[in-house]
């Protein structure tokens, strides 16, 4: 990735107030692009949105992927170059709960994102984040390549695989070299694996429901420990994100495919490590037990081949596991010793972009 390409790129970004949305939107600051952010407020309190101060070196736009007029007056508006697309309902449990809403969001507004992008004409990439449970999960020891059937049991999963096939079927039918091309757009999709860092607040989510009970003094349950899950610090996915964005510029066509970002072998341990290790961490403090209530289906293994990313993006990984948790625990004691969270986490990423490869 090279320091310079985001120099006044104008990028916009849907789910900016998210957890990914917003380590996105300040890496790009910090690089020196022009952000512009369409998303619903804050979904969580506290959030990372507001504690790092986020929206203090961009344009924050309140909207809905549902409302495709406003989305496509936006991208009018401010004409961004790039578009990432992170707006999402994220989570497997709530989308039980809420199935049409999970659906109409994730689907629809997967829809209206390349929709308004095809109706105007200064958008030159699209990155459509999905997510590494829309494959067909056979509960297989190795990992899944792109180039493996979508699937998904909960409505969650499946609307992401819906999302894939979506970004598949406009970019062959409206962004590539055929009669029906209205412009010049290369649109990829990115699929990463169980994302943690510093900032993240959201509900039914490991890590941070780990750190709500040690923050209240109180005992976490824990749905699946022996759960193996692909885990990866939030920098790593975000910096495949820009690779691709940037080859997807410079190369169009040549990029415009699904891609992978997941964490090698020693990344996936089941939930049990994840735990054991924020309790070393951080002095013995948690708390927890088994969750013996009634739970709706979730997968037991899950893991994603990154071949391809590393072959012909050149992408690379920079944090093993052991260290990203230490990374966490610095992210949360410097928020609860009212640290400068903006600072904090600017400094987080010169640290990880000048980090060797591990």
């Amino acid at each position: 990735m090279l320091s310079s390409f985001w120099k006044n790129k104008r990028v916009l970004i849907t789910g900016h107030t998210g957890f990914k949305g917003s380590w996105l939107s300040l890496w790009l600051q910090k690089k020196g692009a022009s952000v512009i952010g369409y998303s619903l407020s804050p979904p969580t309190e506290p959030s990372f949105f507001e504690i790092g101060e986020i929206s203090e070196g961009m344009i924050s736009i309140t909207g809905d992927v549902r409302d495709l007029e406003h989305l496509k007056a936006v991208i009018i508006k401010y004409q961004p170059e790039i578009v990432f697309h992170l707006a999402a309902q994220p989570l497997v449990r709530f989308s039980y709960e809420q199935p049409v809403e999970t659906y109409e969001t994730n689907i629809m507004g997967t829809i209206n994102v390349l929709e308004a992008v095809r109706k105007t004409d200064c958008v030159k990439v699209i990155v459509i984040i999905t997510s590494d449970k829309c494959y067909e999960n056979k509960e297989w020891l190795w990992g899944y390549r792109e180039s493996e059937p979508m699937g998904g049991q909960d409505p969650y999963s499946s609307s992401k695989a819906c999302a894939e096939l979506i970004t598949a079927s406009y970019r062959n039918s409206f962004f590539s070299n055929n009669d029906l091309r209205r412009t010049s757009v290369a649109v990829a999709s990115a699929r990463a694996g169980n994302v943690i860092g510093g900032g993240d607040w959201g509900k039914d989510r490991l890590v941070p429901d780990i750190i709500r009970a040690i923050i209240s003094d109180r005992v976490v349950k824990i749905r699946n420990p022996h759960a193996i899950r692909p885990w990866q610090h939030v920098l790593e996915p975000l910096n495949g994100y820009l690779c691709l964005a940037e080859r997807l510029y410079n190369h169009g066509e040549d990029f415009a495919e699904p891609w992978n970002f997941g964490p090698n072998d020693e990344g996936c341990k089941p939930v049990s490590w994840i735990v054991n290790k924020l309790d070393q961490l951080w002095a013995g403090s948690i708390q927890w037990e088994l969750d013996l209530s009634k739970n709706p289906h979730e997968a037991n293994y899950l893991k994603l081949d990154s071949s391809k990313a590393k072959n012909k993006l050149g992408w690379k990984l920079k944090m093993g596991l052991d260290n990203a948790m230490g990374w966490i625990v610095e992210w949360y004691s410097a928020y609860l010793g009212n640290q400068n969270m903006r600072e904090f986490s600017e400094d987080q990423i010169s640290r990880y972009e000048n980090m060797e490869v591990s």
